[in-house]
């Protein structure tokens, strides 16, 4: 059975909301940070940090993208956004592991989710169903 995690915009957060290609531009910014960090290891880091490629399906690039794995460890994650339907509608992000994603897949997808969440200052819900606030809370 897939895993979900959801990256809530709420109030306090860094920014209200994000499209697919803001959360592309951020994930590409995380590689290229681990990369400098891989420079001053003199290692070549982001491979390790981040081995996927951004990928989409034909007609969906709109819709949603995936991370393909570049080594036989991971396997692949998806990346969506959406609003909510409630009173008041509030932006997310949604992480999905499919069925047949590896271990390596989950933790990955739970530090990348964590960096944008910390970024964006917004509410995290895990895929293990726990919630973490990286947003200012009174």
């Amino acid at each position: 059975m897939s895993q979900s995690a959801t990256i809530t915009f709420v109030d306090g957060s860094a920014v209200p909301s994000a499209t697919l290609d803001e959360l592309k531009e951020q994930l590409l910014h995380y590689r290229h940070q681990t990369s400098l960090t891989g420079e001053q290891l003199s290692w070549d880091y982001a491979d390790a940090a981040f081995p996927y490629t951004i990928e989409a399906k034909p007609g969906q690039e709109q819709l949603w993208f995936y991370l393909k794995g570049t080594s036989p460890l991971y396997r692949h994650i998806v990346f969506g956004v959406g609003t909510t339907k409630e009173d008041t509608p509030r932006h997310f992000v949604q992480v999905v592991l499919p069925d047949d994603a590896t271990h390596g897949d989950k933790g990955k997808g739970n530090e990348l989710c964590k960096y944008l969440a910390k970024t964006w200052k917004a509410e995290l819900k895990l895929f293990n169903g726990r919630i973490m606030y990286y947003n200012p809370r009174k």
